[in-house]
């Protein structure tokens, strides 16, 4: 009698022991994607919808987690186009010779004439001067003739050289072809003058066509240590093109950021001339963190007052087959086990973008809870827990038979 009911206390304590085991290794059940809500249109077989700051934050750096979805809840194949370009630039000089200099009214005419004649056009996109002068800065106007005779206006333009600040160039609203140029300054008390002038002609070819936006994102200025933190907010993923400091501020201070990309940038006002220079180029960097901080060296001076931030950067379009008029969303969620899906249209995509192709947005982003913190595992308290009821219970059996035993 004693002996079976231990063997029962025990079995139960066992079946109990298993059942908290089989309870506590239920698998987790896994966390919905983010889900953007598309909005169709035209008549185009193909769509591309391009691809907002939301979706690069929350998802994964390469984009891996990206599904589009029917309203039958099948994946709609896909190719990701990247637009953006690598650029080569091509950029061809031609000297040019000081011809005559005169003084009219005041103003002070510099005349240069191309060095050498050429069998062709001389097409330029530029007028480059070169200069030891230093401390000035000049309203000028520039004039271009054919043949020495007849003048035309072209531009008004401001060359300056000030604190190793310098702009030495007049870039041409549009490209010209004139053999001669005039340039008049309105006064010349610093007697500058110019050691080579040169007429350039400069292009830059692509490969493709950008897809460049720009947004203007939430930012926190900090300062200490001689230095003004700049944290900006919404640029994870982002493949980063330049970021420009709005300021009303007179400043000139090199700014850093976390790439190692850096440069001096200026916001300067004399004589009632400025000069401002508060872009930061970032030449296609990626930022992998959730703020991205540009740091100004302030050395001993108060820190500048920032007014805004803009930020541009590369975008992609994602092309896929719909239809106007049906729904469609895209899911995406930083899902670092997930893979880049392989669809069959990216091996036709070079003739899906020579067609037409209509353009979808985004109506809607609906984002998944957060997930909370990982439960706690249980098991081996809950079989502790059942195993010392049971050898209590089993000790309490023990002693009743005892006391019933003759």
């Amino acid at each position: 009698m004693g002996k079976k009911a231990i063997s029962i206390v025990l079995a139960l304590a066992l079946a109990g022991s298993a059942a908290g085991c089989a309870a506590g290794s239920r698998p987790a059940a896994s966390v919905a994607p983010n889900a953007a809500k598309l909005a169709l249109a035209g008549d185009s077989r193909y769509k591309s919808l391009r691809l907002t700051p939301e979706i690069y934050n929350a998802s994964n750096d390469d984009l891996s987690d990206l599904l589009i979805i029917d309203s039958a809840g099948e994946s709609v194949p896909y190719f990701i186009h990247t637009g953006y370009r690598r650029a080569y630039a091509s950029r061809e000089a031609y000297p040019m010779v000081l011809v005559d200099s005169y003084v009219k009214d005041d103003c002070f005419y510099f005349d240069y004439k191309l060095a050498a004649p050429r069998s062709g056009d001389a097409v330029a996109t530029s007028l480059e001067f070169a200069t030891p002068s230093a401390g000035f800065a000049k309203e000028v106007a520039l004039y271009g003739s054919y043949d020495n005779i007849y003048w035309e206006f072209v531009q008004n333009d401001k060359l300056y050289s000030i604190d190793g600040v310098t702009k030495l160039s007049i870039e041409f609203a549009q490209a010209r072809k004139y053999t001669h140029y005039r340039l008049m300054l309105a006064n010349n008390l610093e007697r500058i003058s110019f050691d080579a002038v040169s007429l350039v002609y400069r292009v830059e070819i692509s490969e493709e066509s950008n897809f460049i936006e720009s947004l203007e994102p939430a930012f926190t200025v900090g300062s200490g240590g001689r230095a003004t933190n700049i944290a900006i907010s919404g640029l994870r993923n982002l493949r980063l093109y330049d970021v420009t400091i709005h300021t009303g501020s007179m400043f000139k201070r090199y700014a850093r950021t976390p790439h190692g990309v850096g440069k001096e940038l200026y916001n300067l006002s004399f004589s009632g001339m400025s000069y401002t220079d508060t872009a930061i180029p970032l030449n296609w960097s990626i930022s992998h963190d959730d703020e991205y901080v540009v740091i100004l060296d302030d050395g001993d001076d108060k820190p500048i007052a920032v007014d805004s931030i803009t930020v541009r950067y590369y975008a992609d379009e994602v092309v896929f087959e719909g239809k106007a008029g049906e729904s469609y969303i895209l899911e995406f969620g930083r899902d670092a086990s997930k893979r880049a899906p392989v669809y069959d249209i990216e091996r036709y995509k070079s003739d899906v973008l020579r067609g037409p192709i209509d353009k979808a947005s985004i109506s809607e982003i609906l984002y998944a809870p957060e997930q909370g913190a990982p439960a706690r595992d249980y098991r081996l308290l809950f079989n502790i827990v059942i195993v010392a009821v049971a050898l209590l219970l089993g000790a309490v059996i023990v002693l009743k038979l005892r006391k019933g035993a003759p």
